[in-house]
């Protein structure tokens, strides 16, 4: 997990999404234990009742549960139910506006598809497309 907070969101918030990004990248498989709240306080240099609030979060929404004893562990499907959220949350909020820049700079899927192929984009940009008369 990244050390830095940022002051756009809470910092329970910031823990659950990082917790999702390791659910979602496979670090965190189903039945494993997340982290101690202890030593993620500690770690991170947070409240342990902050990385507590970060966890029920993650609880309330079913991703993981808490077991007695034993801490808290990813459940199973976790991963599938992200994906599916995660999913429609990007094509209804984010898609919309990845689509209105790919508009507004006039691109073509072609050029989408040789961009992703090349890798890391370069330093000078490309030279915009010809107009059409």
């Amino acid at each position: 997990m990244d050390r830095e907070w940022n002051d756009s969101q809470p910092i329970y918030r910031q823990l659950r999404d990082r917790v999702v990004a390791m659910i979602l990248d496979g670090v965190l498989k189903e039945g494993d234990l997340l982290p101690s709240a202890r030593n993620v306080a500690a770690e991170y240099r947070v409240n342990p009742l902050t990385v507590l609030k970060g966890y029920q979060q993650l609880v309330d929404e079913g991703l993981v549960e808490s077991l007695r004893g034993r801490g808290m562990v990813v459940n199973a499907g976790a991963r599938r139910m992200l994906l599916r959220a995660e999913r429609e949350k990007f094509l209804g909020e984010e898609w919309p506006r990845v689509r209105a820049t790919i508009d507004r700079l006039g691109l073509k899927p072609s050029e989408l598809l040789k961009a992703d192929a090349a890798g890391p984009s370069p330093k000078t940009p490309p030279e915009p497309p010809e107009e059409e008369h």
